[in-house]
Formats: C-alpha cells, sequence, structure tokens
C-alpha cells in the first residue's frame, strides 16, 4: 500500500517541485499535474515521487494527525509485543 504524503512547495523548476514536511526534503514531478499550475507555498499529495493533487493547509494538516495517530497507535502495538 502506498500512502500519499502531504508537503509545502518550496520551488518549482520545470516539471520538479522541491517539497518540504517536517524537515524533510522531496523533490516530485510535476507531470501528473499539467492540467493544473502548483505553484510555491501550494501544499501538494506526493506519491511514488509524483505530485498528484493540491490540498489545502487545512486538509495536509488533518492528514497529518491521521498519520500521527496510526504511528502512535502502531509504536504502543509494538512496544506491546504486538508488532
Amino acid at each position: 500500500m502506498c500512502l500519499a504524503v502531504p508537503m509545502r512547495v518550496t520551488a518549482v523548476e520545470g516539471f520538479t517541485a522541491h517539497c518540504e514536511a517536517r524537515g524533510i526534503t522531496r523533490q516530485a514531478s510535476l507531470f501528473l499535474m499539467q492540467h493544473e499550475p502548483v505553484a510555491v507555498g501550494d501544499h501538494v499529495l506526493v506519491q511514488s515521487g509524483h505530485v498528484t493533487q493540491k490540498v489545502s493547509a487545512a486538509e495536509a494538516e488533518e492528514t497529518w494527525r491521521l498519520y500521527d495517530e496510526m504511528f502512535a497507535a502502531e509504536a504502543q502495538r509494538a512496544a506491546a509485543g504486538r508488532g
């Protein structure tokens, strides 16, 4: 299963977006976004090295909140020896 990661665009060079989330930077292809402009400051979903869609800042934050809940639950399960 692949999960899309919400990230903020910090630079755009041609069909490449430079993105950042939680101190991690990645480059992602904009090839799938030719129908919609992507600019610095936009929040996007990055999956398998590609920007797949734009999202609002609130949607990005909510996604990270849900991911944090999943990560915490997994850590608890592993600590209890069930992971």
